[in-house]
């Protein structure tokens, strides 16, 4: 990583150019940091296309569900645990060591006989490069000075959409004309590249840690794990008895987990007041996590209801899902020049359009076109990529110096949690309401119109505690310049 502690920029309102940020001293530090992330989001989507020809070798179709749960949650684990580790020890071995999860991961899914295996190599896939995303996203908020941050974001939402569209084509190259096998070992390469040179760069002197965060909060990140894995466990198989009890006893798990997380003292994982929306960092989070469970639904059953409804080809069915990157993307990449002042605006102006994308899928899904779903998907995503970049340049300002790491990493954290959350929640609506019988005259449109409906709530708390996120606040609410921005 480029040793950027001799900088002398100031914290300036505005916004760095392109040109001064790709070849300035922070390029180095900006492409370790976009590798990351794509080892994250092209690994997923390569292992979504490959899914059927590895059940097609090692068998295990039952367990097929568990290799999107078992990645997820070690990302959410890797991700809670990471700003309490970047305090510790720095950014340089958390992230080597999320580097070298990820590599073992993807040696032991190569090498699998078995679909245990698989799931196992992905649980450690999972726990690398939710690290991976996370430490970018630490990184993103306290090496680079708040000038960049825009840029830096954009730069990460761009890498996110294009992997979108380079992710099932690799997987798709190697199924074709090679095996599965070698598209784990062509990202596990990857990944050990990557810690190489990260072992191989000079850490920044504001990204060292001090030594001074704690005891390692075993318990609580068991606690987490547990309701992560119940929470998962209830969505696999929908049961009148099963998953309610399975549900209350993970969000149990969960509610232990953040009653004793808030007590931690300096071993917190999370935030202080985390999702308390009296609280800027608090409301940032709350509106981050029911936003994303808001928006689950067309990516989680969308390609079913598709189908069903509107008899769409396969190809068609991806690109609209593929849509929502795309969107997200362009908006990043349009609104990344925009000064702070304008940070509240962006923030505003993007979760309105994520809001109303919802009633446009509850109207267009059962009722077409396909070209009015796709421009859906497309605002969707759009209102995120156009809001994401401020919502952590604000979340950084407004945080006290000692939250800065603990906040950025909890950004991407709890939408995950809200992804896998969101799932298991709409999931038990769409098969109350005949996802399982699809093939039904009419049953199809019915499902559709209840599973965009149950999203409604989750979109209007989400909007009230973007209100609560956006508040005037007095000066002494906010942290000061960045100090290792001057």
């Amino acid at each position: 990583m480029t040793d950027l502690s001799q900088s002398s920029e100031p914290a300036v309102s505005g916004s760095v150019s392109w040109r001064a940020l790709l070849t300035g001293p922070h390029a180095a530090a900006l492409a370790l940091i976009c590798l990351s992330v794509w080892l994250h989001s092209a690994d997923s989507l390569m292992v979504a296309t490959m899914l059927p020809s590895i059940v097609a070798e090692v068998g295990g179709a039952a367990l097929v569900g568990w290799s999107v749960s078992l990645y997820e949650i070690g990302s959410i684990i890797a991700g809670s645990a990471s700003a309490l580790l970047t305090m510790r020890y720095g950014l340089r071995r958390p992230m080597i060591c999320a580097a070298s999860l990820f590599a073992a991961g993807c040696l032991v899914s190569a090498l699998s006989p078995s679909m245990p295996l698989v799931l196992m190599g992905r649980l450690l896939q999972g726990l690398g490069g939710g690290g991976l995303v996370a430490l970018g996203f630490v990184a993103a908020g306290v090496i680079f000075p708040r000038s960049h941050t825009a840029r830096v974001m954009a730069a990460i939402s761009t890498l996110w959409g294009v992997s979108a569209f380079i992710g099932p084509l690799i997987a798709a190259l190697f199924v074709e004309y090679a095996n599965w096998r070698w598209g784990f070992a062509f990202f596990g390469l990857q990944a050990v590249a990557l810690a190489l040179w990260i072992a191989l760069r000079p850490e920044p002197e504001n990204a060292r840690g001090t030594g001074e965060a704690g005891r390692f909060p075993l318990k609580r990140l068991a606690l987490l794990s547990a309701g992560i894995v119940l929470v998962a466990s209830a969505g696999v198989e929908i049961g009148p008895l099963r998953t309610p009890a399975l549900m209350v006893a993970g969000l149990a798990c969960l509610a232990t987990f953040l009653w004793l997380d808030g007590r931690g003292g300096e071993s917190r994982l999370l935030p202080r007041a985390a999702f308390d929306p009296r609280h800027p960092t608090g409301a940032a989070l709350l509106m981050i996590l029911c936003l994303s469970m808001a928006t689950i639904a067309i990516t989680a059953f969308g390609p079913l209801l598709l189908t069903a409804i509107h008899d769409a080809a396969p190809l068609a069915v991806g690109y609209i899902i593929v849509c929502s990157s795309v969107g997200w993307t362009l908006t990043a990449i349009l609104v990344s020049g925009s000064p702070e002042r304008y940070d509240r605006f962006f923030i505003a102006l993007g979760m309105g359009l994520v809001c109303l994308s919802i009633p446009g899928f509850l109207y267009a899904v059962p009722r077409g076109p396909l070209w009015l779903i796709a421009m859906m998907a497309a605002l969707e995503g759009g209102g995120f990529g156009m809001a994401w970049t401020f919502i952590l340049r604000r979340c950084t300002a407004l945080a006290a110096p000692d939250e800065v790491q603990r906040v950025s990493s909890a950004i991407p954290t709890v939408q995950r949690a809200g992804y896998a959350l969101g799932a298991v929640v709409i999931g038990m609506v769409a098969n109350a309401t005949g996802f399982l019988e699809l093939q039904r005259e009419g049953s199809a449109a019915t499902v559709s119109n209840w599973v965009f409906v149950a999203c409604i709530p989750f979109a209007m708390i989400g909007l009230w505690a973007m209100v609560m996120f956006l508040r005037e606040r007095p000066m002494a609410q906010a942290r000061g310049p960045r100090q290792d921005a001057v």
